[in-house]
């Protein structure tokens, strides 16, 4: 498995949340799952509530400043296995480990999980 590189956590830290939340809900209502099990998720992960997920989007806050507020679920660290080419476990930074969470939260609820 490739580790990250710098210029890719860089990229990651810099993306929006209101630019990829879009294609989290496209991926899960595809598979049949609402709105409001993808925002339990989110929450699960990251405590924001759905009022500070809305405050985030129109704030167009970048995932460096959507994960500096959260309140990242102490069990965070037993999401494991590979998204994006990389092991969510083997991911050194943080920041780029904890988006990793995310995404992989969002493929389990689109898979059912």
């Amino acid at each position: 498995m490739p580790t990250t590189t710098p210029e890719h956590d860089a990229r990651i830290a810099a993306l929006t949340f209101a630019g990829v939340y879009p294609h989290y809900v496209t991926k899960i209502e595809k598979k049949g799952k609402t709105k409001e099990e993808l925002h339990q998720v989110i929450e699960w992960l990251t405590g924001f509530d759905e009022q500070k997920l809305s405050d985030l989007i129109e704030q167009k806050v970048t995932f460096k400043e959507f994960f500096e507020q959260a309140d990242l679920n102490p069990n965070a660290d037993l999401i494991k296995g590979v998204i994006c080419g990389y092991r969510i476990e083997d991911i050194e930074i943080p920041l780029t480990r904890h988006c990793r969470y995310l995404d992989k939260v969002v493929d389990e609820l689109a898979k059912g999980k």
